[in-house]
């Protein structure tokens, strides 16, 4: 006897697991039951499993009967002409939608050639077998899978305009592509998904190598490019927060800190806020710069000290909002709100327009990833016969190992494009025909593999070589230079081991590890490392009786050996990380002794 379960819970047992799946599947088409009920027989678990639960994923397929599609051109013109809808025919019986699981159980055909009487469903269009993102790549077929996948990943990276309301929305990040374009070579689903939110820009783009600066998937940009617009993007983040009520009547106050609360934090940092404490929009700021102006109640009674503490008016520490630690901008917005508590509450959005510069990150929708090598003005780029030069020079050793052929299809289709005004189809599987770009670029006066003859814009000599050159479509990625950029000499330290804080935005230190000592040792510079191995280095008095770790007296003046009470005492130095062990093994009732000796 087979099992049946309905959305995960057992319904019973039943004998003929085929025939019941038929059943349920036919009354489906009849309109008996629900349209989005799907029915899965698992063979290897002998299980039919009825899935009527919300959420899960259906996709629209044409049934196939005997070998026949019953969606005939006739209805697929008529759909196209909006003349009938997907429900109508739905209703018919000539579409259905299936899960996952019930998938298992069909096969479905790609094209209504493929059709054999084996077959069960045909796709619509076959290139709804590629996602959302992937759908975005252009000539996908010629190009191997993990491209595909690379390039989705891409896309979704790029940087565009998300939304039209970013100005007035409040996101964590957000990045804003100053100039954005629609591809020249485009797809059915660009329009669908994007739309009037384009991710990315044509650039003319040249295969070849210049001066070896675009090595390593590096590419080569055209400044003068750069300053007419080309790659430029906003970064914008949005600072908040809350002026608090505590128990006892105690709050957070918005308000310029006086002096004596400010701690160790520079006077210039103040120099921004105005009388209400709150930074003007339009003012510029700098890393660590104070934003709002904010200072809080002791954390813990009886930190004030004194009769203060008898009156509840202990000192108030500084809890400003700042500039987060190698970030600078201008303050673009200031929201001033309540939470639903009632408190107050301060958002602040800063924003910092972005320019490319040498790492900044480019890719194309191929999977063809890499940051700027070098920035070369106009002048001295190479150019063509008609005085052309390319926004981009991307190196020829990207292409041939990673077999992105569509990369080579694109610039084609993007030339063609560019000279006739009009876009190219790039859609996966029915797509203007690479061979019919080649006839149109030779009817256009050009070569038909795309290449031209370019002049060294050094020497103004001709190159040996003839050069692919052709618009492609690029992404400015949201990895920039600007956000990970970090160096730092003195800085905060941690405070149980002394040890230089972690990370980018806590002003943190940069670890030296065995692979990076083996590079000062191999460059004659092994003697950095000595400073580089004192991070924590804390001066220890040492008993040099019984080796332990000398008390000192202040009071009295004294440093002598709690443990044998000898004044003979010697001092050393040791890694703070250490010392911190030491004491851990005496909570644990294990002593340790330190032996001295001479340097």
């Amino acid at each position: 006897m087979t099992d049946v379960f309905l959305d995960g819970e057992i319904l019973g047992e039943i004998d003929d697991p085929s025939e019941v799946r038929h059943q349920l599947i036919d009354k489906r088409r009849e309109g008996d039951i629900g349209k989005e009920i799907c029915v899965h027989y698992a063979e290897d678990k002998d299980e039919v499993r009825i899935n009527s639960d919300s959420g899960r994923v259906l996709r629209p397929v044409i049934i196939v009967e005997d070998g026949e599609a019953l969606l005939s051109e006739e209805d697929m013109q008529e759909l196209t002409e909006g003349e009938i809808s997907l429900e109508d025919l739905e209703d018919e019986g000539k579409i259905e939608y299936m899960d996952a699981e019930e998938e298992e159980n069909a096969y479905v055909a790609m094209d209504r050639s493929e059709i054999t009487d084996e077959h069960t469903h045909l796709e619509i269009d076959s290139e709804i077998i590629n996602g959302l993102s992937a759908s975005l790549v252009v000539y996908p077929e010629h190009n191997r899978g993990d491209r595909v996948n690379f390039g989705a990943k891409m896309s979704g990276q790029g940087l565009g305009m998300p939304t039209r309301e970013f100005h007035q929305r409040f996101d964590t990040r957000e990045n804003v592509l100053t100039y954005g374009q629609t591809p020249i070579v485009t797809t059915n689903t660009f329009d669908t998904i994007l739309g009037d939110h384009p991710i990315g820009q044509n650039m003319v783009i040249a295969l070849g190598s210049f001066d070896g600066y675009n090595i390593e998937d590096a590419v080569i940009m055209n400044e003068s490019s750069m300053h007419r617009g080309m790659g430029r993007s906003t970064y914008m983040r949005t600072y908040q927060t809350e002026a608090q009520r505590f128990w006892g009547g105690q709050k957070d106050e918005i308000e310029v800190p006086d002096k004596d609360v400010r701690g160790y934090r520079r006077e210039e940092a103040y120099q921004h806020l105005d009388q209400d404490g709150i930074a003007n929009p339009e003012t510029e700021v700098d890393s660590d710069d104070v934003l709002v102006g904010k200072t809080s109640p002791p954390k813990f009674l009886g930190s004030g000290g004194g009769e203060e503490v008898k009156m509840g008016l202990a000192d108030r520490r500084e809890t400003s909002l700042t500039v987060r630690h190698g970030e600078q901008g201008k303050v673009d917005k200031v929201l001033v709100s309540e939470t639903g508590d009632g408190d107050k509450l301060i958002k602040m959005k800063m924003r910092e327009y972005r320019v490319p510069e040498l790492g900044d990150k480019f890719a194309t929708r191929h999977g063809q990833k890499g940051t700027v090598g070098m920035l070369v003005s106009e002048e001295n780029m190479p150019f063509t016969r008609q005085g052309i030069t390319p926004d981009m020079i991307l190196s020829t050793h990207a292409i041939p190992s990673r077999m992105t052929v569509s990369q080579i299809i694109e610039l084609l289709a993007g030339k063609v494009g560019a000279l006739r005004g009009e876009p190219v189809d790039g859609s996966a599987y029915h797509n203007e025909s690479k061979d019919e770009m080649k006839e149109q670029l030779e009817e256009l006066g050009f070569q038909s593999s795309g290449k031209e003859k370019m002049y060294n814009g050094l020497t103004g000599q001709e190159m040996d070589a003839e050069i692919m050159i052709g618009p492609g479509y690029y992404l400015k990625l949201s990895h920039m230079v600007g956000d990970k950029v970090h160096a730092r000499a003195r800085g905060p330290v941690t405070l149980l081991t002394k040890q230089p804080t972690e990370g980018r935005s806590q002003e943190g230190g940069l670890r030296l590890g065995e692979m990076e000592k083996d590079v000062f040792v191999g460059h004659g510079a092994s003697l950095l490392l000595k400073e580089r191995f004192g991070a924590d280095s804390t001066e220890i008095k040492v008993c040099e009786n019984c080796g332990e770790i000398a008390v000192e007296d202040r009071e009295e003046n004294r440093t002598y050996c709690p443990n044998c009470d000898s004044s003979d005492v010697g001092e050393s130095e040791i890694p703070h990380a250490f010392l911190l062990l030491m004491n851990e093994l005496k909570s644990m009732m294990m002593d340790t002794e330190l032996d001295l000796e001479e340097e």
